[in-house]
């Protein structure tokens, strides 16, 4: 009888290498079969359609997919500054900010970026749904929210002053920890399944001891020194859960169901760990 490994699914983006590393090519190759794609909202649409048993997928899959349980500790997040999460202006201040467009790959971002408008700037802009193409996206309104490996590339450019307009990033962990003192959880492994019998924590702590490996694969391919991405793996992205951060998810939340991004707050359930 053919045993059936089982399907998890991730986005591709550099900041999700150290969490699938393990499966790829460490120690956990093999034992599951792993589907990545460009966009974090994707994961989510598979988790939910049944089509992977588990998911690194964001944080506000979390309210809608009915049944899902949580990994604990294991997550994409930030203390303070993320640098793959951002608001882009032609130099505006986001005060003058009147539209924005949205790279709709991931939901928490998104949203996000509607509660800090709402919430802290006290105001709300006209918001349009975009394909992540900066030079579109700014066509058409006064900001963009890029994510991911893109927005990466962006500051890449701005810092080098190669960007044309001149381009002014705002961080949206940043501004997120300015305004509540709080950390950010960007995404965690979820499944729809009783148990999980993956240890994802494990195979996080294999991909961190792997980081110049996964740093050698990268280098290159999105205009950051190796120094460079090694400080975004180690010091902008946190990989787990610490108390800053579990307080900033929890107030994510009720913000989000105070400005009607979600219908109701659902309790967040989790997966026992593994020992």
């Amino acid at each position: 009888m053919t045993v059936q490994i089982p399907r998890i699914a991730a986005s591709s983006y550099l900041n999700t290498a150290p969490l699938v590393w393990s499966f790829l090519y460490g120690t956990n190759r093999g034992r599951t079969e792993v589907l990545l794609d460009f966009a974090p909202a994707r994961s989510a649409e598979m988790l939910s359609d049944g089509r992977v048993q588990a998911a690194l997928v964001p944080v506000i899959a979390s309210q809608f997919i009915d049944g899902v349980k949580i990994v604990p500790d294991v997550c994409v997040g930030a203390e303070d500054r993320v640098r793959s999460v951002c608001l882009i202006t032609k130099g505006a201040d986001l005060e003058d900010v009147r539209s924005v467009s949205l790279d709709t790959s991931s939901r928490t971002s998104v949203a996000l970026t509607k509660i800090i408008f709402r919430e802290f700037l006290g105001f709300e802009p006209a918001w349009f749904d975009a394909l992540p193409n900066i030079d579109a996206m700014l066509e058409k309104a006064d900001a963009a929210l890029i994510i991911g490996d893109p927005a990466l590339i962006l500051q890449s450019q701005t810092n080098r002053n190669v960007a044309e307009p001149p381009l002014r990033v705002f961080d949206l962990a940043a501004l997120w920890n300015r305004f509540t003192g709080l950390g950010f959880v960007f995404a965690m492994w979820m499944t729809t399944q009783e148990s999980c019998d993956i240890d994802f924590a494990s195979a996080r702590d294999e991909g961190l001891a792997n980081i110049d490996r996964i740093i050698s694969n990268y280098e290159g391919h999105i205009g950051l020194s190796r120094e460079d991405l090694k400080v975004y793996l180690r010091r902008n992205i946190h990989f787990s859960v610490c108390d800053k951060m579990r307080s900033g998810l929890a107030l994510y939340l009720e913000l989000a169901e105070k400005h009607k991004l979600i219908s109701e707050r659902r309790p967040l359930r989790y997966v026992d760990p593994i020992y």
